[in-house]
C-alpha cells in the first residue's frame, strides 16, 4: 500500500506539473501553429524574499513565503528552515547538534519535548509571522540557552473571538492523530483564550545489532518496538490590561499522557563459521507509561517613557509512572530463562522566578535581571526477579531510589548602543548552582557549589542594506539533566542497556561566530571548544557478552560549523532554496586504556524547491543527504531523505488542504559502526517509522483574529527530561 501511495503523488504531481505548462503552450501555437517551441534559456534570480540578519541571527519570514506554504505544520517548516535539524523523533538541533531553547514571542515556552512538538505540529504556516534562528544568545538568557529559535506569531487585536482547528493524520503501518482546537476572545481590556489537544495513535521502531564476540561467536540482536499512546493537553488563561502601562497575565494548563509499549525481541548467536548455533533467545518487554504535568505562570510587566520591567513566575509539577516486564526465553522449548520487573516512581517539581529591567538613556539601552530556580526531584525504582521457587524477590543490585535537588541564583548586567553604521550588545552573566544528589541505596552522596561569570559581546556593521557583518562571542554553561545523572538501568535488550552518572561534571562552551549577509545569501561560520564534553561510552564485558553505556565526561572537544543558504528564483511558478552545511568536530576522548583523537569531518546538502501550479495548487520536494560522519569511537553512515507535499486553500484561505509523503525512499535509518575492532566489533542499526503518507486539514473560523499569549517556559523544564 505504501509503494501505491509513492507512486501516486508521483504520478499526481506530474500532472499538476504538466497542465502548469499547458496553457502557455497553447497560447503560444495560437499565434504561430507551425513553430516548434524550445526552451532557450533559464535565468536564475535571487528570490524577493526578505531573508535577513537581526544582530548576527538569521530572520526567516514564514507567513506568505511560497518556501513554506505546503509544510502541514510549524515543525515541518523548521525541518525546511537553514540551519536547522529535525530528526526521525521530532527533535530540534541548529548548529550542528545544539537542541536550542524555543521561544514564542520573545519568551521561552513552558513545554516537555513532548508536549513541544505537539504543540509546534498545531501550529500551521500562515499563524507565524517569522521565525529568528540565534546560535549565539547574548549574557541576558540563560546560559544554558547555546541556542534559541524565536516564533513570532502574527497578531491582530480585532475585537471578538477567534476559532482555529488543526487535524493532522499520519499512515504507515499504523495510524497516528494529532487534533488542537483554540479559541480567543477579544474584550478589549481581557483576552481569554482556551486550547485544547488530544493525539493518538501508534509508533514504531527497530534496532538491530550484529556483534562479534570475544569467544569469536556471532550475536545478532533484533528489536522491534510499538508504542500506543494517547495523549490529553488543555490549557486556559487570561491577558488583562490594567492600563496603558500594566498588564497582568495569568495562565493554566495540564497534559496527561499514557503509553503502552510492546518490545520484542531475539538474540541469536552462531560460532564463527556460522554454521552452529550456540543460543537462540526471544525477549518481551511490555510497558505501562503514564504522565501527568501541571504547570501555572504569572506575568507582569510595566513600560513607562524609556523604563521597563518584567517579572515571570512558574511553577511546574511533572508525575511519571512506569511499570515493565522482562521476560527472556529460550526460542526452541520456550522454557523460560529469566524474569524480572520493574516499578518506577518519579515526581519534579519546579520553581522559577525572574525580574527583567531595561532603561534607554539616549541612543544607548542598559538591561539587568535577576533570576533564582529550585528544582526537586524523586525518584524510586524496584526490580522484584523471580527465584528459583517461582517467588518474585526484591533485586538490590537493579534497585535505588535517587534524589536530586539544585537551586540556581543568577543575574545579568547589559549594554547596547548604536555609532552609526556600528551597533554593539555587551553583558556578563553570573550563575551560582547548589545542588545535592543522593543514590539511596548504593549509599552515594553528590553535593556541588560553584559560581561561574559569563561574558559576551556582539558587534554587527551594516555596510549598505544589501550587505552586513556580525561578529558574536559567548561563553556558555551546560548541567547534566536529571536523567543523565540518574543511576538507574534503563534496558534496550537483556544484554543491552544505559546508566546515569550522578558524579557527572557540567561542561562549558566558548565560541565565536561571524555571519555575513548579501541580500539573502547568509553565510555563518561558527568555531569554538567545549570543556568536561558529556557523553556515554559503551562497556562490553566478554564474559558475559553485556554491553553498558556509562556516561562521563571527556577533556575537550574542538568544534567548526560552516553553513551557507541561498534562495533564487528559476521561473515566476519555480522557487528553491539549496543549503549546504559542513562540521568538523575533534574529540579528545581517553577510553580505557587508550586515547583516541580523530579529526570528523562531514556535510550536509538541503534542497528545497516549490513550484506554483494554476487553480491555487502549490507543490514542495524537498531533498537532505548527510555525508558519513561519527566521533571517536563509532562511524555513522551516510543517509538522505526525500518529502513531497501538495497544498491547496479553499473559500477565501479559511481552509486549507496539505496532502505530503514523506521520507518516500523509506532511507533515514541511522547505521553506526564501532571504529576500534581490536576492543569490539559491533554495528548497529535505528529505524523510525518516518516513512508516512501525511493529511493535514487546518479551518479558521469566528470574528477576531487575535493571537493568544503562550504560557512562557523556564529553562529548567528542558532538564526534566
Amino acid at each position: 500500500m505504501l509503494i501505491k501511495l509513492r507512486f501516486l503523488l508521483l504520478t499526481l504531481f506530474l500532472s499538476l506539473f504538466c497542465k502548469a505548462q499547458t496553457p502557455q503552450r497553447r497560447s503560444q501555437d495560437s499565434l504561430n501553429p507551425t513553430k516548434t517551441n524550445h526552451i532557450s534559456e533559464v535565468v536564475i534570480q535571487p528570490s524577493s524574499r526578505n531573508t535577513r540578519l537581526s544582530e548576527g541571527n538569521r530572520i526567516v519570514p514564514i507567513s506568505g513565503n511560497k518556501e513554506f506554504k505546503t509544510s502541514l505544520n510549524l515543525l515541518d517548516v523548521l525541518k525546511k528552515t537553514p540551519g536547522v535539524t529535525v530528526d526521525q523523533e521530532g527533535g530540534i538541533f541548529i548548529g550542528g547538534r545544539v537542541a536550542p531553547a524555543i521561544f514564542v514571542d520573545g519568551k521561552p515556552v513552558v513545554m516537555t519535548n513532548q508536549e513541544l512538538q505537539s504543540y509546534l505540529r498545531s501550529l500551521s504556516p500562515e499563524m507565524v509571522e517569522l521565525i529568528e534562528v540565534n546560535t549565539n544568545p547574548s549574557a541576558k538568557y540563560d546560559a544554558e540557552f547555546k541556542g534559541i529559535i524565536d516564533i513570532r506569531l502574527k497578531k491582530n487585536i480585532n475585537l471578538g473571538w477567534r476559532g482555529n482547528y488543526n487535524g493532522n493524520i499520519y499512515v504507515n503501518k499504523f495510524n497516528y492523530k494529532e487534533n488542537s482546537l483554540n479559541l480567543s476572545y477579544n474584550a478589549d481590556k481581557v483576552i481569554y483564550h482556551l486550547q485544547l489537544g488530544y493525539n493518538n495513535g501508534i509508533s514504531t521502531y527497530r534496532y538491530n545489532a550484529l556483534q562479534y564476540l570475544a569467544n569469536t561467536n556471532i550475536m545478532r540482536t533484533d528489536t522491534y518496538q510499538e508504542d500506543e499512546g494517547s495523549v490529553y493537553a488543555v490549557q486556559t488563561g487570561a491577558d488583562i490590561k490594567l492600563n496603558d502601562e500594566n498588564r497582568v497575565g495569568i495562565n493554566l494548563r495540564g497534559n496527561f499522557r499514557k503509553n503502552d509499549r510492546v518490545r520484542r525481541g531475539s538474540l541469536y548467536t552462531m560460532d564463527k563459521s556460522e554454521t552452529y548455533q550456540v543460543f537462540n533467545t526471544e525477549s518481551e518487554n511490555p510497558m505501562d507509561y503514564s504522565q501527568d504535568n501541571y504547570g501555572m505562570t504569572l506575568d507582569y510587566s510595566f513600560q513607562h517613557k524609556g523604563f521597563k520591567m518584567n517579572f515571570l513566575g512558574n511553577y511546574l509539577s511533572v508525575k511519571n509512572w512506569q511499570k515493565d516486564d522482562f521476560l527472556n526465553r529460550d526460542k526452541a522449548s520456550s522454557t523460560l530463562l529469566s524474569y524480572w520487573k520493574s516499578d518506577l516512581f518519579n515526581k519534579i517539581d519546579m520553581y522559577t522566578g525572574q525580574v527583567d529591567i531595561s532603561q534607554k538613556i539616549g541612543n544607548a539601552d542598559v538591561e539587568a535581571g535577576f533570576k533564582y530556580s529550585y528544582s526537586n526531584t524523586n525518584n524510586n525504582n524496584r526490580y522484584d526477579t523471580l527465584s528459583v521457587n517461582n517467588q518474585f524477590r526484591f533485586d538490590p543490585e537493579r534497585s535505588n531510589i535517587f534524589s536530586y535537588k539544585e537551586k540556581i541564583i543568577a543575574g545579568y548586567l547589559a549594554y547596547r548602543q548604536k555609532f552609526g553604521k556600528l551597533s554593539m550588545n555587551a553583558g556578563i552573566r553570573f550563575e551560582n548552582t547548589e545542588s545535592i544528589s543522593n543514590a539511596v541505596i548504593s549509599d552515594s552522596i553528590v553535593s556541588r557549589n560553584y559560581l561561574e561569570w559569563l561574558p559576551s559581546l556582539s558587534l554587527n556593521y551594516n555596510f549598505n542594506k544589501s550587505s552586513e557583518l556580525s561578529l558574536s562571542y559567548s561563553r556558555k554553561i551546560t548541567r547534566p539533566i536529571f536523567s543523565q545523572l540518574n543511576p538507574f538501568r534503563f534496558y534496550y535488550s537483556p544484554l543491552n542497556y544505559w546508566i546515569g552518572n550522578p558524579y557527572l561534571q557540567p561542561s562549558f562552551t566558548s565560541q565565536i561566530k561571524a555571519a555575513y549577509r548579501y541580500k539573502n545569501w547568509i553565510t555563518n561560520l561558527t568555531v569554538g571548544r567545549e570543556k568536561d564534553v558529556m557523553t556515554r561510552y559503551p562497556l562490553y564485558n566478554p564474559t558475559t557478552n553485556v554491553l553498558e553505556y556509562l556516561g562521563t565526561n571527556l577533556p575537550y572537544r574542538d568544534f567548526a560549523v560552516l553553513e551557507t543558504s541561498l534562495p533564487v528564483k528559476v521561473t515566476r511558478w519555480w522557487n528553491m532554496t539549496g543549503q549546504i552545511a559542513g562540521y568538523y568536530n575533534y574529540e579528545f576522548r581517553p577510553y580505557l586504556e587508550n586515547v583516541f583523537a580523530l579529526n570528523i569531518y562531514n556535510y550536509e546538502i538541503r534542497l528545497n524547491q516549490v513550484f506554483t501550479l494554476p487553480k491555487r495548487y502549490t507543490v514542495n520536494l524537498f531533498a537532505n543527504y548527510e555525508s558519513r560522519t561519527g566521533n571517536s569511537l563509532y562511524i555513522i553512515k551516510p543517509r538522505y531523505t526525500v518529502d513531497l507535499s501538495i497544498q491547496k486553500a479553499w473559500f477565501d484561505n479559511t481552509l486549507n488542504t496539505k496532502i505530503g509523503y514523506n521520507n518516500i525512499f523509506d532511507s533515514y535509518e541511522q547505521h553506526l559502526e564501532f571504529r576500534h575492532k581490536q576492543i569490539m566489533d559491533n554495528r548497529l542499526t535505528h529505524w523510525w517509522d518516518s516513512s508516512r503518507f501525511l493529511l493535514s486539514v487546518s479551518y479558521n473560523f469566528g470574528s477576531s483574529k487575535y493571537k493568544s499569549q503562550e504560557i512562557p517556559r523556564v529553562e529548567d523544564e528542558s532538564r526534566a527530561r
